[in-house]
């Protein structure tokens, strides 16, 4: 197949890129510039010159291939907003130029959050607050699948980690401990954050591309909740700093999600596609050490 990859040069899209090309597909990445072309290259994929702001470039994509993974999103926290607007411009392109074409949208999503309990595939993310316009937008591309639209959603955990490059949520945590001298939680502690390691979602992109059905929902959910506890106090002892709960507001609007307690389970999606993690845990990975600078 040939796959339009968006977010290809990123930290997840620089483990779907291979992961495809590994299995027999032939990938286009968007690449905004000489840099993120050169290492879409070197991953085995032809670079696409464009961003999420060109239409066009992204028309051109869909036009050119078979399916498209969509990962990219500007994780900048500081401007969410202005974020979720390029994701959904993205998306409304896609629905526009893929409409009774047959051909396999998937989108990186979020597994939701089910206060008191551990959140499944038929939950959906929600539309509200201030990651609600993701969940606006997955919503979006799941309707694709009336409109001849073989969408699927993947939800990614709090954590996507790979030791030495990324951490996902846990990175902020890392941050903070290092800027503070404290590495801190949230309220007691107990609550739950999932995880799953970058090559093992990588996998699962793949595995939604090639064999989901019209309208699916999959969770890359390998760890089902790890305790903001338990993660702060391996990076306090990585670090050698202290482990102490610290204000919900010294996380900024982030601090009221850090202090959720939101397991994720991924029962349906091992069973449907034959999904199995084995790569190391974001205990693992964190208790290795090896924090980017």
């Amino acid at each position: 197949m040939r796959v339009f990859v968006t977010g290809a040069s990123g930290g997840i899209g620089s483990a779907v890129v291979p992961e495809l090309v590994a299995h027999g597909h032939e990938v286009l990445g968007l690449a905004r510039s000489d840099a993120s072309a050169k290492i879409i290259t070197e991953r085995g994929a032809t670079p696409l010159r464009g961003d999420l702001a060109d239409p066009a470039s992204l028309r051109a994509g869909v036009a050119e291939t078979d399916g498209v993974i969509h990962l990219a999103f500007d994780n900048d926290f500081s401007n969410v907003e202005r974020s979720i607007a390029a994701e959904t411009a993205a998306i409304d392109t896609y629905a526009a130029a893929m409409e009774d074409t047959g051909k396999a949208l998937v989108i990186a999503s979020g597994s939701p959050a089910t206060p008191g309990r551990v959140s499944t595939e038929d939950d959906r993310m929600p539309t509200d607050g201030p990651m609600g316009g993701r969940g606006r937008n997955a919503r979006t591309v799941l309707e694709l699948a009336a409109k001849g639209v073989r969408s699927a959603t993947v939800g990614l955990p709090r954590s996507v980690h790979q030791a030495g490059q990324r951490y996902g949520f846990a990175s902020m945590l890392i941050a903070a401990a290092r800027q503070s001298g404290v590495s801190g939680y949230v309220g007691d502690g107990s609550q739950r954050w999932p995880a799953v390691h970058c090559l093992d979602a990588a996998t699962l992109f793949r595995l939604v591309l090639e064999k989901a059905e019209p309208g699916t929902v999959a969770h890359a959910v390998a760890d089902e909740g790890d305790s903001m506890l338990s993660i702060a106090t391996a990076i306090g002892h990585e670090l050698a700093l202290p482990v102490e709960p610290v204000s919900t507001e010294s996380f900024g609007f982030l601090g009221s999600i850090f202090a959720m307690d939101q397991p994720s389970s991924s029962a349906k999606t091992r069973e449907l596609f034959g999904w199995q993690p084995k790569h190391p845990s974001l205990l693992d990975d964190l208790r290795a050490g090896d924090y980017p600078s």
